[in-house]
């Protein structure tokens, strides 16, 4: 349970001081071993809380249970051939989620392992859309330590307390281990994508330990950060008067989570490496045909550091060694044998057994001495195995080749490299730690919302997925196509009127064959170079002085191939890449890792541009449809063969859906803008034109504005919509002008002015018919629904702010509106204390219409704040922010720190926890320091004349690119700010 505090108080810094003493902080501030002054923070003796899982009402459940029919019926089709269904609410882990979750481990799309503040490894995601949330408890650092003379001993894990399953009688496994830490004094320190876990005196009241976990995420480096590695980096201070022997255990199971170390036929290696790296290398043989898995866990031998090995013992009291063994030898001596390292590889495990190994590093440290110990965890899987079939190789494989045995050097490379991943991290997130305009409780969430990059399920491949040769695209479709029962694949090129220009696209269906030698892209070739002239004199403008952050980072020539990417809506919804959510979450890639947004833009570009004409049950209504349309954006990119069987949702039918064309296309207009990337432009141009021209079937009455029709066609696929809607018309008008706006930059000016024509005509009807005088009603239907205050209404409005257009509406609306959902959607809810619920009554309920309009989503909230700091309502941003973090992260919160759910009701029950839409956080921070090349873009006048409008994101923004925060902001009362005045 929350208790009551959360909504009567705030606490605005988390001082390390309030954790770690500072005499500790002063005798650990070496070698980056003391905690930074802004981090999130617990007591690892901190209870974990079980989490509450969202239910429906009675009357909700009546309106689903059709559609809970359906899906039951579906998911139990989709376990008959051994697949997951991609939304299974039905099925439960064993492991319920609690409060324990912490800093995950590695870097992005080469699988997962996250760790528990505790110091649990869990989570594990090394296998594409499986997670084993389980703990592995045999993973654990331990540690033992003697002083001259003999008279002190201590022996403990550093990890606290007893933990389910241990502690049995005569057990000659990890329960036979000393689990002595209280944890008491004993403090977690988290910035992703970094951690520090201090020691104060426990086990050894003499004894100061730091240990900081390192993971290799450095924004715009494209090989660091594709790793699978993390680096433990433990200082020791002795302040004793007696000399300390100090040995460090790291123990490890030949497991990828759940019960895979039972599996059998698992061997075990040890090695000696250069530079001093020695370990043990964990060759996993995995289940149901998936590729091997190889772990890696060494330490670095320097001249005070000596490292042994035991490459394999037990959990069981008949093997050979077993782990009550091991730990009598590590207390006894503090080390193993020199000979093991010559052992070989070990015989293959029994099914039934457990096979483990350790890796053991010790010291001695003066009085008042320093030493530092490093461990590296590294692990090798160089295929990526879909379901259906598709297998690729890793990113990492670009750089380390594609052996399992890669892991031994990955591993080498994090011992030697992690200062320096350090110093990029640094140089990365000072800035932003550092500047005084934000709050602290800011600037540490900002960072560990983006533990959803390594957690959220990640897939990074070197393959020609994401490749921009339409030809090899579709030869892949043609290939994989042919094992496929009833589908086959024709070919054909399809024109884009009003330039001329032939765009090949891709028809899956029963009847057609054609060969993929027929693609006519001579005109394609054409109307590329045609448009390339265009830009000559754009180009030259750019190029003239400043080169923007994020163009260096894409101009780089050494990875102009990134690969494909992929990253799952949430653990829970096993959906790649799902676009109406990515619309929220995109920020922090194209802030930090832009060629990896715009790869992604690219494949959605493709889709847009394709038909699957195979046929699909539609679960909410019954009805079925062919899976993907041509001229439709997909939903997803698929779940058990990514690429090439896309939309794996199936409740609604997503080519009726409204918000997805339109999201498409203020993505590309941002991102072009943003990296001022030409070439992409040309690529996704016809595409763009497409998704645009596709929505004109949903302007019934020719007015120019789209329709919704009358049942979810949304990212709010369980709240009905009728008629014209503020989120979907919002979007609509923004993107016809930033359709309009790419238009004329890539020379097509005949479909610039019909955008702008047909603005002109929607933008008024868009307001007679929803605008109230306060804010823009929920639909223009006659439903009890219709006039709610819906909290997402202007994201149009966001991305036309975020992109440097001119603002859709004049100021007095987008601030009356703005200001409307935070008095209602905001404060009414708790004081503020949890975030904006999606929707309310003008009598200050809550709308209870369906289970999406009572949530309070995270995501939604952050982009909702992201709108007010554009115009220019900081105050009310950072109090509408601080909801998400007080309900989700703070101490007194919910619990779903490095888990943040979609969203949660107003009693703390989530629903999907480790979601996407969160980073959306990243949405404020580029509101905050808009590019110069968005500052800089050319203007669109959408309505034949000049806008001056107050709103204008240029106005509020320094010569850098900087947003100037009104200097009465510094002064609020609730404190948002630290007061300097």
């Amino acid at each position: 349970m929350v208790s009551g505090n959360l909504f009567h108080c705030r606490k605005h810094s988390w001082p390390p001081e309030e954790y770690v003493s500072r005499a500790t902080l002063q005798l650990l501030d070496y070698d980056s071993a003391a905690p930074p002054k802004q981090a999130w923070r617990r007591r690892l003796n901190s209870h974990a809380n079980i989490l509450k899982e969202f239910s429906v009402t009675f009357m909700e459940a009546i309106q689903m249970i059709r559609l809970g029919l359906r899906l039951w019926s579906y998911v139990r089709e989709e376990a008959s051939y051994g697949r997951k269904a991609p939304i299974d609410p039905f099925t439960k882990e064993s492991c319920k989620p609690s409060a324990s979750q912490g800093v995950p481990l590695g870097g992005m799309g080469s699988g997962s392992i996250s760790r528990g503040f505790r110091g649990e490894f869990k989570h594990w995601q090394i296998i594409p859309g499986s997670c084993e949330p389980s703990p592995v408890m045999a993973n654990q650092f331990s540690i033992f330590i003697s002083r001259d003379g003999g008279n002190k001993k201590y022996a403990s894990v550093l990890a606290p307390g007893q933990h389910e399953g241990l502690g049995k009688n005569g057990d000659q496994g990890i329960s036979s281990w000393g689990w002595n830490l209280s944890g008491q004094h004993s403090t977690y320190h988290a910035l992703f994508p970094r951690a520090w876990t201090i020691y104060d005196g426990e086990p050894d009241p003499e004894l100061k330990v730091s240990c900081r976990q390192i993971s290799p995420f450095i924004p715009h480096n494209y090989k660091e950060s594709s790793l699978p590695t993390a680096v433990f980096v433990y200082t020791l201070v002795n302040t004793g008067r007696e000399r300390a022997k100090v040995s460090l255990l790291l123990t490890w199971a030949n497991s990828i989570g759940g019960m895979s170390h039972l599996s059998g036929d698992h061997v075990n290696e040890p090695f000696i490496a250069e530079d001093g790296v020695s370990g043990v290398l964990l060759h996993h043989k995995t289940a149901k045909d998936n590729p091997p898995v190889t772990f890696a866990i060494a330490s670095c031998e320097t001249q005070n550091v000596n490292v042994t090995v035991l490459p394999c013992f037990g959990l069981s009291d008949t093997d050979h060694v077993t782990a009550k063994d091991i730990w009598g030898k590590m207390v006894q001596d503090g080390y193993f044998e020199r000979e093991n390292f010559n052992a070989g590889p070990t015989m293959p495990s029994s099914p039934g057994d457990t096979l483990c190994a350790a890796v053991s590093a010790s010291a001695w440290v003066e009085p008042h001495g320093k030493c530092t110990v490093a461990f590296a965890l590294a692990w090798s899987s160089p295929k990526v195995k879909f379901l259906k079939g598709n297998s690729y190789h890793r990113r990492y494989t670009k750089f380390y080749g594609t052996s399992e045995r890669s892991a031994l050097d990955i591993a080498h490379d994090a011992l030697m490299n992690y200062k320096w991943w350090e110093e990029e991290i640094e140089k990365w997130q000072n800035p932003i730690l550092r500047d005084d305009r934000i709050p602290e409780w800011y600037k540490f969430t900002l960072f560990n919302e983006l533990y959803f990059l390594v957690a959220g399920g990640t897939v990074w491949t070197d393959s020609p997925s994401s490749d921009t040769d339409f030809r090899s695209h579709f030869g892949d479709y043609q290939h994989k196509s042919k094992n496929r029962e009833n589908s086959d694949v024709s070919v054909t090129s399809g024109k884009i009127s009003g330039q001329g220009a032939s765009v090949a696209h891709i028809i899956l269906n029963h009847n057609e064959s054609t060969s993929a030698n027929e693609v006519k892209d001579n005109d394609e070739k054409k109307v590329t170079r045609s448009l390339c002239k265009n830009y000559s004199a754009i180009s030259q403008e750019r190029k003239n002085g400043y080169i923007p952050l994020y163009h260096r980072a894409w101009s780089d020539p050494d990875d102009d191939d990134v690969g494909g990417f992929l990253y799952l809506e949430g653990v829970e919804y096993i959906m790649w890449c799902t676009y109406d959510v990515h619309f929220y979450a995109s920020f922090a890639l194209l802030a930090l890792f832009p060629k990896i947004e715009l790869s992604i833009q690219r494949e959605f570009a493709k889709a847009v541009l394709s038909e699957d004409g195979r046929k699909v049950k539609f679960l909410a209504e019954g009805n079925s449809g062919i899976r993907k349309v041509r001229g439709a954006v997909p939903h997803d990119l698929g779940t058990h063969d990514p690429w090439h069987e896309m939309n794996a949702y199936n409740i609604h039918d997503t080519s009726r859906w409204k918000d997805l064309n339109p999201k498409f296309v203020l993505q590309v207009y941002r991102d072009f803008t943003a990296t001022e990337d030409l070439s992409f432009a040309v690529d996704v141009w016809p595409a763009v034109r497409a998704a645009m021209e596709y929505m004109e079937q949903f302007d019934r009455d020719g007015d120019g504005l789209i329709e919704n029709d009358g049942f979810p066609d949304q990212t709010y696929d369980a709240w009905t919509v009728h008629g014209i809607s503020a989120y979907c018309g919002c979007l609509w008008l923004a993107a016809l002008q930033a359709a309009a706006a790419m238009a004329l930059r890539v020379g097509d000016k005949d479909f610039a002015e019909k955008c702008k024509s047909k603005f002109a005509k929607a933008k008024s009807v868009f307001e007679e018919k929803l605008w109230n005088g306060s804010y823009f009603n929920y639909d223009s239907g006659s439903s009890s629904n219709s006039k709610s205050i819906q909290a997402d209404q202007l994201a149009g409005q966001w991305y036309t702010a975020s992109s440097g257009m001119p603002s859709l509406f004049d100021d007095f609306k987008i601030r009356s509106t703005l200001s409307k959902i935070y008095d209602f959607n905001v404060m009414k809810i708790r004081g503020g204390r949890m975030g904006a619920v999606n929707g309310m009554h003008l009598n200050g309920k809550v709308n209870l219409s369906c289970m999406q309009s009572r949530e309070i989503w995270t995501g939604v909230t952050y982009g909702l704040a992201a709108t007010m700091i554009l115009a220019g309502m900081e105050e009310q941003a950072f109090i509408t922010a601080e909801g998400i973090f007080t309900a989700g992260w703070s101490e007194e919160g919910f619990g779903y720190w490095f888990q943040t759910p979609e969203g949660w009701t107003i009693d703390g029950h989530y629903r999907s926890l480790i979601y996407m839409r969160p980073l959306a956080i990243w949405g404020m921070q580029w509101a905050l320091s808009l590019p110069k090349a968005i500052l800089e873009a050319p203007k669109i006048n959408m309505m034949e004349r000049t806008y001056n409008s107050p709103l204008d994101v240029r106005s509020s923004f320094n010569e850098r690119g900087i947003r100037k925060i009104a200097a009465k902001s510094r002064c609020f009362s609730i404190s948002v700010f630290h007061c300097a005045c």
